[in-house]
């Protein structure tokens, strides 16, 4: 392999660590008992029949735009090489008004059920799934409650700060909405916020007061008024109410009440026991199995095992066809198998250089391939997980680390996701997300609404949320 000019490639973002541990995650998910949901909670069948009706204008409109490759809110163009029916057609193939079409499309962006390659709009792995796995439905609608701040802009002359803070404290609210198992009046949700703000900036003053060595100390923030929490708070749930996840009561003359829905209930338990939905078949006759789902089989096995899994289905199959299928997989939305397309190339071996080398010239795949090509020409996979600067530029070795976070995303706990953050190098998290928001990766909104949500620091938290809005506005 041509020898590379070094770079200064700050991210250390080998997937391997990280997808051994969304792998071990989806493993003990699977070998140990999940916490019995409250019988009041309804059945999975039911919360997913509810979801993909709370999502139903997102899939109509995403499927359109897969149907056309364009998003629908693209102008009007008939150029040979990139056609687009323009938003009047798609408004009106869809019967929506425009509004409707700009928030349904929001929604299935939000949902991970489009994805972006350059211009072109592909089906996500959750609307490929969405009729028959009601798993890969609720695990779109819970990507949508994360990002219902996005969904559902604040309102115009907001203080970014306290919206940022209200965000941050929306989940106290709910926990307590769950709790309750019952509607919940205004004024108490308004003074639940109101002492969540206090305490996060109690937090934040206590902190600063442990850094005396910072020169550059930011002011105190002013005290919100009554007035402006109560925008907010009326905001939050609307935001809410607006993905389906509660129910906002306005009866004349009487104290307005919030009710989490059936489908906010369970996202909100989901979050306090800290589970993931499982979206996998189980492993068992790989050998009959296209890749993908041979793939799919192996995720919960430990490497050494899989290993033995990838050798019998190669065996059973002509080497060419067999990469060739591999690969395949690995230009999919799923990025745990897209790594593990990778492991199995690598007990391939030399047969499979050339179509990893060629392989190496899509954006999705390069940075795997060009570590595929690096270890097969003697490189340590252990130094190359140290530091890969010598093999991958800067902003392949970002792609990669993105990549990564979304295989976290989908298939390992939120934990792992601030695991993975920290394993980034960086001194500063804005040029880290200033990093991140320049790869174009088409998951990077996704993953930053899931880290932020995992975050236990709000600041920081914070400072993801914004990135991700800005990712999403079009304004990074």
């Amino acid at each position: 392999m041509t020898s590379r000019t070094p770079r200064d490639t700050r991210l250390r973002s080998v997937p391997r660590p990280a997808i051994a541990t969304a792998r071990r995650s989806v493993a003990a998910g699977r070998s140990r008992p999940a916490p019995r949901p409250p019988a009041a909670l309804k059945s999975q069948e039911r919360l997913a029949r509810q979801a993909r009706a709370a999502l139903g204008g997102a899939v109509r409109a995403a499927r359109w735009a897969v149907a056309v490759g364009r998003s629908p809110l693209t102008a009007a163009s008939d150029t040979d090489d990139a056609p687009a029916p323009g938003p009047e057609r798609a408004a009106a193939d869809l019967r929506m008004l425009p509004d409707q079409l700009q928030a349904h499309w929001d929604r299935a962006r939000l949902a991970g059920l489009v994805e972006f390659h350059r211009d072109t709009v592909r089906a996500g792995w959750r609307l490929r799934a969405w009729d028959r796995d009601d798993s890969a439905v609720l695990r779109g609608w819970v990507a949508l409650f994360d990002a219902w701040s996005l969904a559902h802009p604040a309102p115009p002359g907001a203080d970014p700060a306290l919206v940022g803070e209200v965000v941050v404290a929306a989940p106290q609210f709910l926990s307590v909405m769950h709790l309750s198992a019952g509607p919940v009046t205004e004024p108490v949700l308004l003074e639940l916020l109101t002492q969540r703000i206090a305490e996060l900036r109690e937090e934040r003053a206590a902190a600063a007061a442990e850094s005396p060595g910072d020169g550059h100390r930011a002011a105190a923030a002013p005290e919100p008024t009554q007035a402006q929490l109560t925008e907010l708070l009326g905001w939050a749930l609307d935001g809410f109410a607006g993905v389906g996840a509660l129910t906002r009561c306005h009866d004349p003359g009487e104290t307005g009440q919030a009710v989490l829905t059936p489908l906010g209930n369970w996202a909100v338990w989901v979050k306090l026991e800290q589970i993931c939905v499982a979206a996998q078949s189980p492993a068992g006759g790989n050998i009959e199995q296209n890749a993908e789902n041979m793939l799919r089989g192996c995720i919960r096995l430990t490497p050494g095992p899989a290993r033995d899994e990838y050798r019998a289905w190669l065996a059973a199959r002509t080497t060419a066809p067999a990469v060739a299928e591999l690969l395949t997989a690995a230009r999919g939305e799923d990025a745990l198998i897209r790594a593990l397309a990778f492991e199995a190339l690598r007990v391939v071996g030399g047969p499979a250089e050339p179509a990893v080398r060629e392989a190496a010239a899509e954006t999705v795949l390069r940075p795997y391939a060009l570590l595929w090509l690096a270890e097969h020409d003697g490189a340590d996979p252990e130094d190359l997980a140290a530091d890969a600067s010598e093999v991958l530029s800067r902003e392949e070795a970002t792609w990669l680390w993105v990549d990564t976070a979304a295989a976290l995303t989908d298939h390992g706990e939120g934990r792992l996701l601030v695991e993975h953050l920290e394993t980034a190098g960086h001194d500063s998290v804005p040029r880290l997300l200033a990093q991140i928001r320049a790869t174009g990766h088409p998951r990077t909104v996704q993953v930053l609404v899931a880290l932020a949500a995992a975050l236990p620091d709000p600041v920081v938290a914070r400072k993801v949320r914004r990135a991700a809005f800005q990712v999403h506005t079009g304004e990074a």
